[in-house]
Order: structure tokens, then C-alpha cells, then sequence
């Protein structure tokens, strides 16, 4: 086997194991050389992710939650950003997005921020996990373009965009482990998130698009509210038998 053939073997690792041990000894069995393997493998890559985008939580997952919420997860981070060195009393641009929030509504907006980027992260990877690569390159796509146009012009650090990716990355994680959020967990967290967001924006610390954030949190509720009926219908199911 030639050492080129490893290219081959890292192409196929999307499959999983017995689609990658048996379209990887086909090749062999047929004599491919390293080129024609490699589209093979590529070719039903791409046809199975094809096949994906048939369903609607592809579309909903990167354009109803992904890229809107990764847009509007940045500026909170950088507003979070900006706040808090204004109250250390660090120099922010006349452009900075701060307001007059002081110690209490930037701990909220923290707060907010956690479970902004959380819930949107576990949402993300409930809904459609074999399309996370797409939500990861438009994610890369649009902090390049954050980098390259907003940071120098507010002169803050590069990070401070990204404040949202740890707890965004966390929720994936556990959504992708099998972790299931049940509705009553569910509904205090939106609740929580609710009454947060009412008192920021009563105190005039809270950008309108900022509303848009709760959705994936009310998502969760409107796909677990059947859960607990469903559990009951099928008791009843079982004593009946």
C-alpha cells in the first residue's frame, strides 16, 4: 500500500467504521489506484450529504439558527467586551457598543451571553449534528470578517469576539453525547432567560435583535412539551396490555 493512500483513508473518515472498512477493501479488492479511491470516497460523501439537505433541518439549523446567532453572539461578546473595560476604566472607542450598564447588568449580560451561546450550541447539535461543518465554516467565514473590519476600527482584542464559542462548544458537546434536555429544565432556563432579558431591556441595556437569542431556547420547549404526555400515553398503554 502506497504511503499516498493515507490521504484516502483520512477522506473517509466522515463514514462510519463498516461503510469506511468495506468502500475502502472494494478499492483495494478492484485495483483503484490513490486518485480514483479518493473520488470514490468523496463522491458518496458528497452524495450523503446531498441526501441531507432533503430534510428541513439542515436549512433551519445553519440559516434560521446558525448564522443568525453567530452574528449576534459576536457583538454581545464584543459588547461584553467593550462594557467591561469601561468599567475598569480602560479607553473604548466612541464606537464601542457600551452603553451606561454598570457592574449588575454586565454580570446579567455575562449570564445571558452563557446561555445565549449554549443553548444555541445544544440546539445546533440536536437539530442537524451532520451539518455542523457547515455552521463551522460560515462561523469561520464571518469572524474573518469581524477581524478584519470591526477590531482595529474599537481597537479591543482579537478574542473579544469569541467569547461565545466555549459555552457554544459546550453545548454541542453535550447535545452530540446523547445528553436530552427534558421540558421542565427546559422551561426554567427560557423563563430565566426571559426575565433577564426583560430587565436588561427595561434598563435600556439590551439590543433589540438581542430578542432573537431566546428562540433556540423556546425551540427546545416547543420540541420537549410533548415529552411528558408521551411518557404518560404510554404508561397507560402499558397497564392496559
Amino acid at each position: 500500500m502506497s504511503p499516498a493512500w493515507s490521504l484516502v483513508e483520512v477522506a473517509a473518515r466522515p463514514l462510519n467504521r463498516e461503510e469506511r472498512d468495506a468502500i475502502l477493501g472494494d478499492s483495494l479488492e478492484a485495483g483503484e489506484n490513490t486518485w480514483q479511491a479518493l473520488c470514490g470516497v468523496l463522491g458518496l460523501i458528497a452524495r450523503r450529504q446531498l441526501l441531507l439537505w432533503k430534510s428541513w433541518r439542515p436549512w433551519l439549523s445553519v440559516f434560521g439558527f446558525g448564522i443568525p446567532c453567530t452574528v449576534l453572539l459576536m457583538a454581545v461578546s464584543m459588547s461584553v467586551t467593550c462594557t467591561f473595560d469601561r468599567l475598569m476604566g480602560f479607553k473604548v472607542s466612541h464606537w464601542a457598543p457600551t452603553g451606561h450598564e454598570g457592574f449588575t447588568l454586565l454580570l446579567c449580560h455575562i449570564f445571558l451571553l452563557i446561555a445565549w451561546s449554549w443553548t444555541t450550541g445544544f440546539t445546533l447539535g440536536s437539530l442537524s449534528p451532520r451539518t455542523l461543518w457547515v455552521n463551522a465554516s460560515l462561523g469561520g467565514f464571518l469572524a474573518f470578517f469581524f477581524a478584519r473590519h470591526l477590531l482595529d476600527m474599537l481597537g479591543v482584542s482579537r478574542f473579544a469576539p469569541f467569547l461565545f464559542l466555549l459555552p457554544a462548544i459546550w453545548g454541542i458537546r453535550q447535545s452530540l453525547r446523547g445528553i436530552r434536555l427534558s421540558f421542565r429544565p427546559a422551561v426554567l432556563l427560557a423563563t430565566t432567560m426571559a426575565v433577564l432579558m426583560t430587565a436588561a431591556w427595561t434598563n435600556e441595556a439590551l439590543w433589540l435583535p438581542n430578542w432573537l437569542l431566546i428562540i433556540p431556547a423556546l425551540f427546545l420547549v416547543a420540541t420537549r412539551s410533548g415529552m411528558p404526555g408521551t411518557g404518560e400515553a404510554s404508561a397507560r398503554v402499558s397497564q392496559a396490555r
